[in-house]
């Protein structure tokens, strides 16, 4: 859900596994991989089932449909009744959970180790087993539907979803994951079951698991549970958005202060300059108190509580954001603010002692997120989809070393152009 979602036994000896330091991997002959990493100081086992389909994949009267379908999977199997999917590991104190992106749906659990063969057996079965009740259908699409309600009652979410739509227009990566009110109620079994067999490939779905299990146990229940399931491929082919112009629009809404999203396309997911990119906005507008946006807006000028800017790759293109509120008469002050800092990354080179902060606080904010077993599980999985691979930390590390401040300088001044940036206003209702 959208929150802030049989092949003998194997001997581990064989060549399909690929030891590394950070994790090992086995492909079933389905094409499914399994990935693990042996974490041994937890009684905690994390694992999920990642696939390489989200919102991008829907055709234009299937919006939303990839989000209905991970609802649905909870809503009962060939042999599993809601209610029993509910409390197959919430009884013995683990958790069940789901979500979907523009490219990914993932169900994932949370267990004790003694039960992870529980939740492996319950996520194959949810991921490969439902069976889409009528009844759960129609009881399902008013829950989505008070969904999207709350998402319109929260102007600081409306405003991205609403901010994709403007920089992809008509477009997949521009569809609001949940969809519409007008085809989120025309979903029906069909249409499910339809969706999944355009879309499944087994060879782009990855297993991920972080425990202190051995490998070889991981493999064997694995198999057990997912070696029958049969080998497909697509021939789905993601299309890439067309040209970007870019685009002002204000909108009234019933809300006390204006919210604004700036921002355009960014580099795709294996563009080499990926990584100073994502460096630049994390100097700019990361999760820090000290970005230099949060540092002008918030504590030099007090204009906003809180200030954003985020970086999402996608397979063959980026979406580069900032997102704020404020009051109505400030808010021409703050995006003129915002581009002052812009100019300053564009016109002057960081300091050698600046680059080196810039690229100590990034690697340790790397750092902090793969102490999560979970978060590392999830990221796992879709670096596994994405890239083939899961850079280790001091791979990444050392990367980010060899950033310089020239560089940082010439994307931004590829990126930063103030003409590029499209703008999406709410304002409050005259």
């Amino acid at each position: 859900m959208k929150r802030n979602n049989v092949q003998k036994r194997t001997d581990p000896k064989i060549s399909s596994i690929l030891p590394t330091e950070e994790y090992q991997i086995h492909t079933l002959s389905n094409g499914i991989r399994i990935a693990h990493k042996q974490v041994p100081y937890t009684q905690i086992a994390h694992c999920g089932i990642m696939l390489d389909i989200g919102s991008r994949d829907e055709l234009p009267h299937q919006q939303g449909l990839a989000h209905f379908w991970e609802h649905m999977a909870f809503k009962g199997t060939e042999k599993r009744s809601s209610y029993h999917i509910i409390n197959r590991l919430e009884n013995v104190g683990g958790e069940l959970n789901a979500y979907t992106t523009k490219e990914k749906i993932c169900f994932h659990a949370s267990v004790l180790d003694d039960h992870f063969e529980k939740a492996m057996d319950l996520l194959a079965d949810i991921t490969f087993h439902s069976v889409f009740p009528e009844k759960q259908i129609e009881r399902e699409r008013n829950v989505i539907l008070e969904e999207m309600s709350m998402y319109v009652d929260s102007p600081e979410d409306a405003i991205q979803d609403d901010f994709d739509q403007l920089v992809f227009p008509d477009h997949a990566l521009g569809y609001n994951i949940l969809g519409t009110a007008e085809t989120v109620n025309s979903f029906g079994k069909e249409q499910l079951f339809k969706f999944i067999n355009d879309n499944i490939d087994t060879e782009k779905i990855v297993v991920s698991s972080v425990s202190r299990l051995p490998f070889s146990k991981v493999v064997r229940v694995a198999e057990k549970y997912l070696g029958a399931v049969p080998h497909r491929r697509t021939t789905r082919e993601r299309k890439p958005p067309v040209l970007y112009t870019p685009v002002q629009e204000q909108k009234e809404r019933s809300i006390s202060q204006a919210q604004c999203a700036m921002g355009q396309p960014a580099f795709a997911l294996l563009d080499d300059r990926r990584l100073p990119f994502f460096m630049l906005v994390n100097l700019l507008g990361g999760p820090g108190m000290n970005s230099r946006f949060n540092l002008s807006l918030r504590e030099k000028y007090g204009l906003v509580y809180s200030i954003e800017g985020n970086y999402t790759p996608y397979l063959d293109t980026g979406f580069m954001g900032i997102f704020f509120g404020t009051e109505q008469k400030q808010l021409n002050k703050s995006i003129s603010l915002i581009h002052k800092e812009l100019k300053r990354i564009r016109e002057v080179p960081l300091s050698v002692l600046q680059l080196h902060q810039t690229k100590v606080q990034l690697m340790g904010q790397l750092a902090m997120s793969e102490e999560s077993n979970m978060s590392f599980m999830l990221m796992m999985a879709k670096s596994l989809l994405d890239t083939g691979r899961v850079d280790s930390l001091p791979e990444i590390f050392a990367e980010i070393e060899q950033i310089t401040a020239t560089q940082l300088q010439e994307i931004a001044q590829e990126m930063f152009k103030e003409e590029n940036f499209s703008y999406l206003t709410f304002l409050p209702e005259s």
